[in-house]
């Protein structure tokens, strides 16, 4: 739609829609096929990817938790707090 309203013919508009959601199943093939040779790092990467989506909500999606002088206080405070749940979680099953 964006690029239908600056001009762009309803069939190009499509295609480069289509085209720039290629990469997804791409990746997800690509993935795939790598999943067995890195199956034992695995919990180490997806541990990693989980940290840096709870860093973004931090930062990106809640902007009150950033703002002022003591910007690192909010996300550090959830970081804390994500950790003593998931400590809560195992030790109470």
């Amino acid at each position: 739609m964006p690029l239908k309203s600056e001009g762009v013919s309803k069939t190009k508009a499509f295609l480069y829609g289509s085209l720039s959601g290629i990469v997804e199943p791409i990746g997800a093939i690509i993935t795939i096929l790598l999943t067995n040779m890195v199956v034992s790092v695995l919990p180490y990467l997806l541990s990693f990817a989980a940290g840096a989506m709870i860093y973004v909500v931090a930062e990106e999606l809640i902007p009150e938790s950033h703002s002022g002088e003591h910007s690192n206080v909010g996300t550090i405070g959830l970081a804390l707090g994500f950790v003593l749940m998931m400590v809560l979680d195992v030790a109470l099953g």
